[in-house]
């Protein structure tokens, strides 16, 4: 039971919805014990970012694995490592890695490399024959690069990657939420870019990455307390979940769940 609990209630999620996606940028097994028994029940899925995983100890990885699975948090490697794999044709050996180490859930991205949407749709395929729940990435990490999306190119690559298998895809916006994907260079939300989006996807498989505390209130405020958000740090995930049930001066009053 809860301090408090005649004063508050929990959050009902819809069936995948309602995510919570961490950033794990090396956190330590401590820690992560301290963090997972304090909010782990508020965390759905985590991210070990970029390629972090790969310059750990194989017995690390794994203790931290089992360690998120046990909370009921979904763990997967970052998408950069992939494109690592992607690009020096070793996919399947990654796969295998991936599986002995226990990850469930693979993420497919180009934010760094290009890879044509044909190639996308063989290896969302691939992926998710191989048992893996599929996570998706669209955009770039170069700003440059990224401004070449218009919103409308964002949402058809969202509704492509979910007919192909897909279960989620993510808009991105690195872990400092500016000059990327749906925010402009100062970390604002480009609410136009928002709505298009919205108006021509199911936002159910759209987890947006928002890893700025201005960025969660907008698209709770938007889309309700169920809303898909991703790259968030540790240390806010128990301030996010408070956002998300209007126990916070940001929503109090102002969100339905």
């Amino acid at each position: 039971m809860n301090a408090f609990d005649f004063l508050t209630k929990d959050r009902v999620k819809e069936p995948d919805n309602g995510i919570t996606m961490m950033l794990d940028k090396g956190i330590g097994p401590k820690m992560l014990s301290d963090l997972l028994e304090i909010s782990g029940e508020y965390i759905d899925l985590a991210k070990f970012g970029w390629c972090t995983s790969a310059i750990y100890d194989r017995e690390i990885v794994k203790s931290k694995v089992e360690s998120y699975i046990a909370h009921d948090v979904v763990p997967y490697p970052g998408g950069t490592l992939f494109e690592v794999a992607y690009t020096q044709n070793k996919l399947k050996e990654f796969l295998d890695e991936a599986d002995k180490l226990g990850f469930k859930a693979i993420e497919i991205s180009d934010g760094s490399v290009d890879i044509s949407t044909e190639d996308r749709t063989e290896v969302i395929q691939e992926v998710k024959d191989s048992g893996f729940i599929v996570i998706t990435e669209v955009g770039k990490k170069d700003p440059k690069k990224d401004g070449r999306y218009t919103a409308q190119e964002r949402a058809k690559l969202i509704e492509h990657d979910v007919k192909m298998g897909a279960d989620k895809v993510l808009i991105e916006a690195r872990e400092g939420g500016k000059g990327i994907g749906i925010y402009d260079n100062a970390g604002n939300v480009k609410g136009e870019d928002v709505q298009i989006i919205a108006d021509n996807t199911d936002i159910r498989n759209v987890i947006w990455e928002a890893p700025q505390k201005n960025q969660q209130v907008y698209l709770i405020l938007k889309f309700g307390a169920n809303v898909n958000l991703g790259n968030i740090p540790p240390e806010e995930i128990t301030a996010l979940e408070t956002m998300r049930r209007g126990l916070r001066g940001d929503t109090l009053g102002k969100v339905d769940f």
